[in-house]
């Protein structure tokens, strides 16, 4: 018995107390209510969403490399008489370079044209020969033996004449070697051997300088593989542009040009595929060596909805914006953002065009709650020409 009433007092108990503490929610969430009612408007600023046209674009870190490298090497052994430019100096294709002291080649050189001569007179005076023996055996006075002869001689002395003529063509073709040219135009580096000092022919060693051609140029740069497909479904189409910047923060690319080689294998050790674009370089502002940012624009996405990037916050749910209805209350909305483009987000579910969304001050709503707007409603009409975020590897247009 006493143990039922002790039951029957415990229950009571927990039933007051269930009852005690239903009745402070239910008190707590009238102040909730009433403070949210009561409390200020928030202060903030907003942007409005639209929908526009968005480059899709890859953005990576790309180094300037020079269209063609010449290292410039003696092919003759001798000593260097002359340097007829200065180091740095921009040279046209086939400037004289450098002179190795020609002296003795041209001797030779000589030797053979005066080599050349006398054979050249012998065969003359063998065909004169010839011609002569030709008219006497019209008449019978030679033999056809002796008319024969003329004519071999003739021959062997002409095949005489040719070899001469080669050798001095050879001597010619050594001389040359004596005088450096620039095999292409571009940009001189260091003098590597001073004048008056002995070259070895062919040295792997020592070289004399060495010519980048910078004009045009080629920027080299590497994606993930994941792009891979996208880039050839695209270039296929048509030619895809390449942009560069010095520096993230640059308003305007420094130079623009066209994906002229994708590689022809993926480097394994770390997933990327090696693109490389050319650009004029008219006024030599890309140097090689140097490292710059390169944007390749593969396609443009129309009708894209995009917010400003300050907009969308991501919480334990996922990324959310504030949105602003028509009776300047905030709703908090979820949102899908597929990749970035300059200070934008794009959009593809949560928003709709002409949506405004909180930019500024989003630490001071409260779902549902009031908001005052601080400053006009901004648009984001216009990119930013160089985006500082990198685009999400699987987007596709």
């Amino acid at each position: 018995m006493k143990t039922l009433i002790k039951s029957m007092l415990t229950k009571k108990t927990a039933a007051a107390v269930a009852a005690l503490a239903f009745s402070f929610l239910l008190v707590a969430c009238s102040d909730n209510s009433k403070a949210r009612t009561q409390r200020p408007p928030a202060v903030v600023a907003v942007g409005q969403a639209l929908q526009k046209a968005v480059p899709l674009e890859l953005r990576a870190v790309g180094t300037i490399e020079p269209y063609a490298r010449v290292t410039v090497k003696a092919q003759v052994t001798g000593r260097l008489d002359k340097v007829h430019f200065r180091e740095g100096q921009f040279v046209q294709k086939g400037a004289l370079l450098f002179t190795i002291d020609p002296r003795q080649q041209q001797a030779a050189v000589r030797q053979a044209e005066a080599a050349l001569a006398r054979d050249i007179a012998q065969f003359e005076n063998a065909r004169e020969d010839e011609r002569r023996y030709a008219e006497l055996l019209q008449k019978g006075y030679v033999s056809r033996q002796q008319y024969e002869q003329s004519r071999t001689s003739a021959a062997a002395l002409e095949a005489v004449a040719a070899a001469s003529r080669a050798n001095l063509e050879a001597a010619k073709t050594q001389l040359s070697y004596y005088f450096i040219h620039s095999p292409i135009a571009g940009r001189a580096g260091d003098v590597l051997i001073d004048e008056g000092n002995l070259i070895k022919a062919n040295d792997d060693n020592k070289s004399l300088t060495t010519i980048n051609q910078v004009e045009p140029i080629h920027v080299g740069f590497a994606v993930p593989e994941q792009h891979l497909a996208d880039i050839r479904k695209y270039s296929a189409q048509k030619p895809l542009s390449v942009n560069v910047y010095l520096s993230k923060t640059d308003p305007e690319p420094i130079e623009q040009g066209t994906l002229t080689f994708v590689d022809n294998t993926v480097d394994a050790s770390t997933g990327t595929i090696k693109l490389k674009a050319t650009f004029k370089n008219s006024g030599h502002r890309l140097w090689p060596g140097q490292f710059v940012t390169a944007v390749l624009k593969l396609s443009v996405q129309d009708d894209a909805v995009v917010v400003p990037s300050e907009a969308v916050q991501t919480g334990q749910a996922g990324q959310y914006v504030f949105v602003i209805g028509e009776d300047m209350t905030a709703e908090n909305r979820a949102v899908v953002v597929s990749r970035t483009y300059g200070n934008e987000s794009i959009i593809t579910q949560g928003i709709r065009p002409g949506d405004r969304v909180v930019i500024d001050g989003q630490m001071r709503v409260l779902p549902g709650g009031k908001v005052q707007i601080k400053d006009p409603v901004t648009t984001s009409s216009a990119p930013a020409a160089a985006p500082n975020k990198t685009e999400k590897a699987d987007k596709k247009d």
